[in-house]
């Protein structure tokens, strides 16, 4: 166990070093984390309130299948939002969970929240999430954002599926968690989201100056 933790340890602290590079950790928002054991389950998560463009020795949190630390006598405590961590790792083959709130999500959260949806079709990029027919269009999930953690992870949840390896929802005014069997995946299914994000709102915007 601690060879595994100390492994998956340095492959989340890498990921969080780029991210942090990309400045999507604004404040201290943000969580992340990787599967350390399958039986038990077991992970590490981001530490709460901790300011996750520096490092240290007390970034993340071993883990149980329920949230809860292994070593109840330490004095960190996991991300608030760890639930919908337990979620992932319970309902699908994910090994790695990213979360980030950044402007670029959260406009597209807000424009189409109200669809429920958001839906991208022939961007190069796509490609980086699984789908390689041409023409290909991916249709990404919005939730609504309770400030009831149960409640956001039970509408969370509903988007989970045993098979899948990798996915993504998009909370409304808040962010995006998406998930990878690995890191590696994780973080690529992250930044070929955000790209579009991007895209998207700086087309929209270029087509809206030429109309007038």
């Amino acid at each position: 166990m601690a060879d595994a933790k100390s492994k998956r340890w340095q492959e989340l602290a890498d990921v969080k070093r780029e991210l942090a590079q990309r400045d999507w950790f604004f404040g201290t928002s943000g969580n992340l984390s990787i599967k350390v054991s399958d039986d038990p389950i077991t992970f590490l998560v981001t530490a709460s309130g901790k300011d996750k463009r520096k490092e240290s020795d007390e970034d993340f949190v071993l883990v149980d299948a329920a949230g809860q630390p292994n070593d109840p006598n330490q004095p960190l405590r996991p991300s608030a939002e760890t639930l919908l961590h337990t979620y992932v790792y319970e309902r699908t083959k994910a090994g790695c969970c990213l979360h980030v709130h950044t402007i670029d999500n959260n406009v597209i959260s807000e424009l189409y929240g109200d669809k429920g949806e958001v839906r991208f079709k022939g961007n190069e990029i796509i490609k980086a999430l699984g789908y390689w027919e041409e023409d290909a269009e991916v249709i990404l999930p919005i939730i609504e954002n309770p400030a009831h953690i149960p409640l956001l992870a039970e509408h969370f949840a509903a988007h989970l599926t045993e098979e899948a390896e990798s996915g993504a929802v998009l909370i409304r005014n808040h962010g995006i968690t998406v998930w990878g069997k690995t890191a590696f995946e994780a973080k690529r299914v992250l930044e070929a989201y955000e790209f579009l994000f991007s895209y998207h709102l700086k087309l929209t915007l270029y087509q809206r100056q030429l109309v007038r």
